[in-house]
């Protein structure tokens, strides 16, 4: 299908619009040699009031597996893509999932788009993800990177601490994106991990609003390029004015983490990274969920609330960009077979009609994780919303379109991606920063030795708990048990309390304290053989109970076995500085504020903190 590519969207929508019953179509707009302002006003000016609304909803789409149109996913709740397209007449998705090949992934780009020229228009789909580059699996935040490259999480490129790689590592997401056909980037997360116990702190860039803002620039600098066009991914930055400050650390997914408290007085340190992400150009918003208790601004949930969205975001900062709400504010839902109501967090009572105004009179421009353009296009008919104040976010919306080239070439040359999505290079590039990220906490000489444990010899007879024993045998000898071994290798994740429903314990929140049946156990291996724990610090994880018992402790951000291996063997040097704090108890983080960066009791080990070998 490579020869895709060279297939015009106009002829595809000409003939649809010929065949239409409804009036000629105007084919101004594709004129490439026009200015884009005027290629949107003849667009705009010949849309019914149905096409308008479908741009202001953008949802999950269902990817197939075999290149071609996917049908209805019945565990999402999702219709089919020719549903999607053309009964909803929608023109924003976020791709849900991956093929197994990047060629597979823009052969059914292509057919998205084949499909979306038939319109009577020929409006081209635009097509989002979350993150995809690194080891998380969250339907809800992130998924696992599949064919792209694989690289450590968003945290872990802020232990690094190098704006050089960040943005380096956006530029290969950029390729990778665009090879496939992904446009529109639903990162960088830019809010400070303030609240050590939040779930979502993993793909941030640590507690610092300096750091945070310095690295989330040039992450967005990687992704739109040098300047803004078809060679370019827009970045929806989130999670305006900072998603961080949850009360308890519980998410905003949920009821129960629906407040965010400022209880330092600190809302103005959160917008920090903002301010820089707007300098560098950030072309999308996102605001969050939660809804802000105490402060100034109305308390309802950010997307719900014209304070923040106009009086803040649009005012005060002047930004001129696409506002999407996060994703499910206005309809309930039914996901994995439970429940999952609406995010309407201070407008519970408001029924779906009265929410979807409730958005557009706040300033947003389109609705995250929504499929009902038949309810915008009733409230246009009833008068309850105008369509001028439509035709103001349609324009935002259709500008981004042109500006990324999609109705002069919305295809992908299928060969290409292949080339390009996976390449030797950018793989190399991302096993270099999983190394590079890995943070040495302790290295401590074991009893009898002359020497640090670390970096380890190879040849040494191993005993590996959450390590491949094949790949640990590449580096010595595997043993069954720590009393055969000269060295134990560990490797564990910051802990996490398990949730009632399915889709929250894919957010790991709660405590952060180890179980007591998992401390003993460490110390057990611990008593036996100089050990080294290797720790998942998606969150910061509260080491105390074992911190002088290991021989070694190291902290991964997303990292294989192999990157930590060469990292405790002294094949590749450790990089990592701490994005965070790492509490030396619950009760000192419970005692901390949510809003205030660096705010636990004599923290076990402090932000910047990593060893060298």
């Amino acid at each position: 299908m490579t020869d895709t590519i060279e297939t015009p969207a106009t002829e595809n929508a000409d003939a649809a619009a010929s065949a239409s019953t409804g009036a000629p179509v105007d084919p101004t707009y594709r004129d490439a040699s026009l200015p884009v302002d005027e290629r949107v006003e003849n667009l705009l000016g010949q849309m019914t009031l149905q096409e308008k609304a479908g741009l202001f909803f953008q949802t999950m789409i269902a990817m197939s597996q075999d290149g071609e149109l996917a049908e209805a996913n019945p565990m999402f709740g999702l219709p089919s893509n020719h549903d999607q397209v053309i009964g909803k007449g929608m023109t924003h998705f976020n791709v849900l999932g991956s093929a197994p090949s990047a060629e597979l992934m823009a052969k059914w780009h292509n057919a998205l788009q084949e499909l979306a020229a038939s319109t009577r228009l020929g409006i081209p789909v635009t097509i989002s993800t979350d993150p995809r580059h690194s080891f998380s699996d969250n339907p809800l935040a992130g998924m696992l990177s599949g064919p792209f490259s694989s690289w450590p999480e968003t945290i872990g490129l802020a232990a690094i601490r190098d704006e050089a790689l960040v943005e380096r590592f956006g530029d290969i997401a950029r390729q990778e994106y665009t090879a496939v056909g992904i446009r529109v980037a639903l990162h960088p997360q830019i809010d400070l991990a303030t609240e050590p116990r939040w779930g979502r702190q993993v793909a941030t860039f640590g507690e610092d609003a300096e750091l945070t803002g310095k690295l989330g620039a040039a992450y967005i600098r990687g992704f739109q390029g040098e300047s803004f066009g078809p060679g370019s991914v827009s970045t929806m930055t989130k999670h305006f004015p900072g998603g961080g400050p949850q009360m308890d650390g519980e998410d905003a997914h949920f009821a129960h983490g629906r407040e965010q408290v400022y209880p330092g007085g600190e809302f103005e340190l959160h917008l920090k990274p903002f301010e820089d992400a707007f300098a560098a150009g950030t072309r999308q918003i996102m605001p969050y969920y939660g809804m802000p208790v105490g402060t100034e601004y109305e308390e309802v949930g950010f997307g719900f609330n014209k304070s923040v969205i106009t009086g803040l975001l649009r005012e005060r900062y002047g930004f001129e960009g696409i506002v999407c709400t996060d994703w499910g504010l206005i309809s309930d839902a039914e996901i994995f077979g439970e429940p999952f109501p609406a995010r309407a967090w201070g407008v519970e009572d408001l029924t779906p009609r009265e929410r979807v105004i409730k958005v557009l009179e706040a300033g947003a421009d389109q609705f995250g994780g929504e499929a009902i353009p038949e309810l915008l296009v009733e409230l246009v008919e009833s008068g309850a919303v105008s369509e001028e104040r439509l035709d103001v976010s349609a324009r935002r919306l259709l500008r981004e379109k042109f500006v990324l080239g999609l109705f002069d070439q919305p295809y992908v040359d299928v060969e290409h991606a292949g080339r390009v999505v996976g390449s030797d290079e950018f793989v190399a590039a991302g096993e270099d920063a999983q190394r590079a990220s890995i943070t040495v906490l302790t290295n401590t000489v074991p009893t009898g030795a002359g020497s640090p444990v670390l970096p380890l010899a190879t040849g040494l007879k191993l005993y590996v708990e959450g390590i491949d024993a094949a790949v640990a045998a590449e580096y010595g000898t595997v043993v069954e048990t720590p009393g055969e071994a000269d060295v134990a290798v560990i490797r564990t994740h910051a802990p996490f309390e398990e949730r009632s429903s399915t889709f929250e314990n894919f957010f790991h929140q709660g405590s952060l304290d180890f179980t007591d049946e998992s401390v003993a156990h460490l110390r057990e291996v611990a008593a036996a053989v100089p050990t080294v724990i290797d720790v998942h610090l998606d969150r910061p994880a509260i080491l105390t109970p074992f911190v002088d018992d290991a021989a070694a402790i190291v902290g991964n951000y997303g990292a294989s076995a192999r990157a930590v291996l060469d990292v405790l063997t002294g094949a590749a040097k450790p990089l990592g500085k701490l994005p965070f704090d790492l509490p030396s108890s619950m009760a000192a983080v419970e005692a901390s504020r949510e809003d205030v960066p660096f705010d636990t009791e004599d923290p076990l080990f402090r932000f910047g903190h990593g060893l060298s070998l």
